[in-house]
Order: structure tokens, then sequence, then C-alpha cells
């Protein structure tokens, strides 16, 4: 059920699926509307940016349904999964998580293109992650050296800062990657993903979603997500992304290249024998 919100000088239909999650429809008008890029050409106009961005981060994830754009700012989402490992984004993760500075919020999008997108992209807000890590965490990883010193206790994870909740996550994320197989990893997050009641619907072509990062407000993670077991060779439509708030330049700024670049270097899949930023201790 949609309600009517008031916003950037537009009437909006939007929804509340969950309470971190607030979807864009379209504008309300009357008849039949045309398909329009209305995130460029209202959403992101320099006069409402900033409340736009400050409604990501006051909400954790903002989703614009029917965008018609071919904005080149957005590129290919990299990292390809295998049936024998998980690739570094099937674990929840922040973008730009080695580096001193992080993206405020990642736009993730579904291009429309032919091809339907059928793996899910789950996310949760940071704290519901790491209490649901540990909440369906098997006893004997929970036993492992590097756990079982580990106060996992609910009120010591009430008490966690992010940082804390980083560290405790990068070593629960390092012993389930070394103690199960692919699909016992897959098997897992999947039980995070419920636990968490992560918001994970199906790719809608035209689909953009805003993942606040490091800001402000609330703090959201997010994942690859299969469903089911990963057999590979199964078509499935691409994604592509931005860090909106910082390759989208104002009038009279520029972009930050350097900054750019080191956050893309993270988002390659990982080098063998070497942890990517997502399994690390952060």
């Amino acid at each position: 059920m949609h309600s009517i919100l008031s916003f950037a000088g537009a009437l909006w239909r939007v929804r509340r699926p969950k309470p971190f999650v607030l979807v864009f429809e379209g504008e309300d008008v009357d008849g039949q509307t045309p398909p329009s890029d209305y995130l460029h050409e209202q959403l992101l106009l320099p006069e409402w940016r900033e409340a736009f961005y400050e409604l990501v981060d006051a909400t954790g994830l903002v989703v614009c349904l029917n965008v018609h754009t071919q904005h080149p700012s957005y590129r290919d989402v990299r990292g390809r999964s295998s049936k024998g490992r998980l690739s570094q984004g099937e674990y929840y993760h922040h973008d730009g998580c080695t580096g001193p500075v992080k993206p405020r919020f990642v736009e993730i999008r579904c291009p429309i293109q032919p091809q339907t997108r059928g793996v899910a992209t789950a996310v949760a807000p940071h704290r519901d992650v790491v209490k649901a890590m540990v909440q369906v965490l098997p006893a004997e990883l929970a036993a492992t050296s590097a756990l079982a010193t580990q106060d996992m206790s609910p009120e010591a994870l009430d008490q966690m800062d992010d940082a804390a909740l980083d560290h405790l996550q990068g070593l629960i994320t390092r012993t389930v990657r070394k103690k199960l197989n692919a699909e016992g990893a897959r098997s897992y997050f999947r039980q995070v993903d419920a636990a968490a009641n992560a918001y994970f619907e199906p790719w809608a072509l035209g689909e953009s979603r805003f993942i606040a990062n490091a800001n402000s407000g609330v703090t959201m993670q997010h994942r690859r997500a299969y469903q089911a077991p990963h057999t590979g060779g199964v078509a499935n439509g691409h994604l592509v992304k931005r860090w909106t708030n910082e390759e989208l330049p104002l009038p009279g700024q520029v972009v930050d290249q350097a900054l750019i670049a080191a956050l893309c270097s993270e988002e390659g899949d990982e080098t063998e024998g070497v942890e990517g930023c997502y399994l690390g201790a952060h």
C-alpha cells in the first residue's frame, strides 16, 4: 500500500516495506506517466540533492523504481562468484572498508536490459547483521580459537560501537570462510539474511538502490545473495553502481579521482592467498 510524500517540489507515490526502507514508485500524477529520469531530472538537481542525501542517511535504504536513465556516471559492478568459493561481494560489507575515507552511500542500479536479474542483493542495518551472524553461528564455529574468547552476548553487542562490530564481524566472516564449504557458507548467510530481517526484494529493471554506507544516520551493509545453490551457467541481468555523493559533482565541484581509484581497487576479485577487505578484521 503506497502513500504520498511531498518532496523536492513534487508529490511521490512511496511505500515503506521495512522500517529502514523507503521506496519511490514514481511521481503521483493523474493519467499515464511517461517514462522519465526523475532521479537526475528532479531528486538529484542541485537544489534538492542534499535533502535527498539526508533522506538516505536517515532511512538506511532508499529505492527508486521505474527510473529510465542512460547517465554516463555508472559503471559495471565487479566481482563474480564461482561454484567453488564465495566472492567478496557475497559477504556482508560496507563499501570502501579498508580506506580512511568511505563513500557516504553506494547506489546500485539494475539497468533496463533484455535479461532480468535473478540474484538478490540483501541489505540490512549493520548492527542487525552482526547480531544475526552471532545468533545463527553454529556452536562448533563459535568454539574456535578465534571466537571462543569473544564476548558475543546480546548485552555486549548492544554496547559495541561500529569499529568493534566491524572487528567481530571480520572474525566471524573469516571463520565461516575457513570452516565451511561454499554452499555451507551461502546457507549460513541465507540464515543471516532472515535473522537480520534483510531487504532482498527481486531487482526490477530500472531500479536504483541508495544504501547508506558511512554517514550520520543509519549505517547499512549489503551482499550478493544467492537464494538457491549456486551452480553457474544461468543467464542473469547485470548491475551497475556509483558512489553518487563522491562521483556526481555539484556545479563547481571536482571529483577526487584518487579517492575513486582507491575505492575501485577494492572491488576486484580476491587475490589468491590475500584476504580481501570484506574478510579482514576492519
